[in-house]
């Protein structure tokens, strides 16, 4: 069975400087990682023969606006094998600047940074398939970011539906 310090350590002694810092929180383990280092971090984990993260099971972004760097990529990596969860995180400073793709390590990754790309604009050298994923094509920006304008339709309720039912588009037809 892999533990967390069997990871760091391997890790450490492997590639070590690789790692900027380490965290725990709630029996949870987050690796942040340089992000030109990102692509040997994880080829090493999912090559690595004692540790096998051979299932690359998510990649989501978190905007920190304002603080900078403004964004964080974390990809949660699964050990199959192992049955251990792993969180790599990469702060990335300029979103059209964002890391490398992963997809040649897990092919799964042209579709996880194409959804980070269209929801939240963290752009991934070399994924040549960034495009709109949930939204229309001719959508403007990218809703999950905290500057992204605020739309909302007001709550309906018994006492105001009539004010909130003219408001409706279909209401003006």
């Amino acid at each position: 069975m892999v533990h967390d310090n069997t990871v760091t350590d391997k890790l450490r002694a492997a590639l070590p400087e690789a790692i900027d810092e380490v965290r725990d929180f709630r029996g949870e383990r987050t690796i942040i990682v340089p992000q030109k280092r990102l692509k040997d971090v994880c080829r090493f984990l999912r090559d690595d023969p004692a540790l096998r993260y051979n299932f690359l099971s998510d990649i989501v972004a978190d905007d920190y606006l304002p603080d900078y760097p403004r964004f964080a990529v974390n990809y949660h990596l699964l050990s199959l094998p192992n049955k251990h969860r792993l969180r790599l995180r990469v702060w990335v400073e300029d979103p059209d600047d964002g890391p490398e793709t992963l997809a040649e390590l897990w092919p799964i990754a042209t579709w996880l940074e194409m959804e980070v790309w269209d929801l939240m604009g963290v752009r991934f050298a070399g994924n040549g398939a960034l495009r709109r994923l949930f939204l229309p094509e001719d959508w403007q920006g990218h809703p999950l970011r905290k500057d992204y304008p605020l739309g909302y339709e007001e709550v309906q309720f018994s006492f105001n539906w009539r004010q909130v039912e003219a408001k409706k588009p279909f209401a003006r037809e």
